[in-house]
């Protein structure tokens, strides 16, 4: 059996400094579990296993930022010596040259594992207009998986790849992440280069990052951010720095008007997205509604105005030969373009910096904005009976953001009875990258969900350079009489989970405020109930001193497995003390147990 378990990159970079795994051995378990997959509708083309695991081999520096992690690529991405469809077989050509962000993933060591699904010429947020076939959701097989970058969200969900780049024009980055569960990041436009990506609407493009967590989506977009001299629309002031993960303490996050809200007859996401709502805010966040509708008017201008000519524009030279050739759903939508005229075009463009100039105060007021990524999730079957329709409800909170210069990240956010998954996508104006991926890694944080379909927990510690991540058990807890010192410390929440079932929990007696102390064992123990934070490194220093004998702060095993920094106590404190494990907590022995 494989002993390569998570393919996340911190999982993977943690493997190759120990030494207990090796490059060859992860591309290996690649293609074993793509074989297992079973789903040939997620690949357009596969890189041999023998060149991929020659690729592995010959890596000889282990310091290269993405290091022996594999990864896939949309096939609308150019990656010299394989064939780019674009979805449609008759457009097929064999680039001599990698696209540029393809050219950096590869100068930083990582290892390209294939060409994935789409739809058609990137047109389209359902996943399913492919003559390649349709990529199964890796959640539910029921429902679509999300386009247009159908092929590479599923294969970062499956644990098939560590990342992929997927595009990103009216929402392909996005939706695709929501409905397998993990993330999207949609950069500033211009950020990553566009150059050998074929254009959707050249304009608006931009490549983006499907990963499992907001720490690795940040990793890779540090790298594929960049100023490209050779393509026209990259930007001067594109810098690594931009990917650079903030942690903000207090922030204000605005949430459209509920009578905006719309999630097409849907009775569970509603909740779900509430709950996204009291999350931000357990995170120190401030809501403030805000006038959806000129996101709403801007959204309807990109395929009900002339944007749509850019796809056509694109395509002219292909569609006056094989126009036959192309996917009929994919072909009507671009044919669309023949009923605008160049007033047309210019008319919309008025409109839209008119719409931009009554977004902009909105900007006064908050510092992100909370949106749902879908209102739901539909059926194959759904989709099936009205394409066009369900597609357009699709982009309701996506199809204005690369009109309106945002970038953004979609992260899960909950399931449905059912077992399908829900998102939530946070975005700023452009340039905020680092700090909306700060606050939407905290937020995928804060409940132990799994990543994709992996089945393995979201990590809970990784802590940003100059950060610790400490596990409180008892008074320290929020609303209790010993957080404050947390607060003045200058810690922010992270999440509430438990440690591993290694643990004895008691009463401390005749401590003042009440306290808990934790102790863990050699056979058996119970799992208690933890608040990670983070807190400066710093102000640790002077948080451990203030601890008074018998507890003190040793490392704590969590549920997940990771390790943590955390309240432990002396075994002789506790001898003849109660024994409240069986309640597994301190607000739940409070609520319950207490005498």
């Amino acid at each position: 059996m494989s002993k390569v378990g998570s393919l996340a990159i911190s999982a993977l970079r943690a493997g190759y400094r120990s030494g207990g795994l090796n490059p060859v051995e992860v591309v290996e378990a690649v293609y074993e579990r793509i074989a297992a997959h079973a789903d040939d509708a997620v690949w357009i083309h596969l890189v041999p296993r023998e060149e991929a695991v020659a690729r592995a081999r010959a890596l000889s520096d282990p310091n290269l930022p993405l290091y022996g992690i594999p990864f896939a690529v949309k096939d609308n991405i150019d990656a010299a010596g394989i064939p780019t469809t674009a979805a449609c077989p008759a457009f097929a050509y064999t680039p001599g040259r990698n696209a540029e962000t393809v050219e950096r993933l590869l100068a930083a060591g990582a290892i390209l594992i294939g060409k994935t699904n789409l739809d058609q010429f990137a047109t389209g947020l359902v996943g399913v207009r492919s003559p390649y076939g349709v990529p199964r959701n890796a959640i539910h097989p029921d429902y679509v998986p999300g386009g247009s970058s159908s092929g590479s969200a599923v294969a970062v969900a499956a644990g098939l790849v560590s990342f992929s780049l997927g595009t990103d024009t009216a929402g392909s980055g996005r939706v695709p992440a929501a409905f397998n569960n993990i993330v999207g990041l949609k950069p500033t436009r211009g950020y990553f280069s566009t150059r050998g990506v074929v254009p959707a609407c050249r304009t608006l493009d931009c490549v983006s990052v499907f990963a499992l967590t907001c720490d690795d989506a940040g990793a890779v977009g540090a790298i594929l951010t960049g100023f490209d001299a050779e393509d026209a629309f990259s930007r001067r002031e594109a810098s690594p720095v931009a990917m650079a993960i903030e942690s903000a303490k207090g922030f204000r996050f605005g949430v459209p008007d509920r009578a905006s809200l719309e999630f097409f007859g849907d009775t569970e996401t509603p909740a779900l997205f509430e709950q996204a709502v009291r999350d931000l805010k357990e995170l120190g966040g401030t809501e403030v509604s805000i006038d959806f509708t000129p996101l709403r008017e801007t959204a309807a201008l990109l395929y009900q105005g002339p944007w749509v000519a850019e796809r056509m524009a694109a395509l002219k030279p292909f569609m006056a030969e094989h126009a036959a050739d192309m996917h009929p759903v994919t072909r009507a939508i671009v044919e669309g373009a023949n009923r605008f005229s160049a007033t047309d075009a210019f008319e919309a463009t008025y409109r839209l910096a008119e719409l931009r100039r009554q977004v902009e105060p909105m900007w006064v007021g908050v510092d992100v904005v909370l949106l749902p990524t879908a209102g739901t999730c539909f059926t194959l079957a759904q989709l099936a009976a009205e394409p066009v329709a369900r597609n357009t409800d699709l982009g309701y909170y996506t199809n204005f953001l690369n009109l309106l210069d945002m970038c953004a990240t979609a992260v899960p956010s909950g399931f449905c009875t059912n077992g399908v998954p829900f998102g939530v996508t946070l975005a700023a104006p452009a340039g905020r990258d680092g700090f909306v991926l700060g606050i939407a890694g905290r937020l995928h944080r804060i409940r132990p969900v799994p990543m994709g379909a992996t089945g393995i927990p979201v990590p809970v510690s990784r802590a940003v350079d100059g950060e610790v991540a400490v596990a409180v058990v008892g008074a320290h807890l929020r609303g209790l009489p010993l957080n404050r010192e947390l607060l003045e410390g200058g810690a922010v929440f992270l999440r509430q989970c438990r440690t591993a079932p290694i643990y004895k929990f008691y009463e401390l007696p005749g401590a003042v405020p009440r306290k808990p102390g934790l102790i863990r064992q050699t056979e058996g123990g119970t799992a208690i109930e933890v608040e990670v934070w983070r807190m400066p490194a710093a102000q640790f220093g002077a948080f451990v001193a203030r601890i008074p004998a018998p507890l003190g702060i040793g490392t704590l095993v969590l549920e997940t497995g990771e390790s943590v920094k955390g309240f432990l106590a002396e075994p002789a404190a506790c001898e003849g003390a109660r024994d409240i494990s069986e309640f597994g907590g301190w607000r739940q022995y409070l609520a319950g147990g207490s005498k």
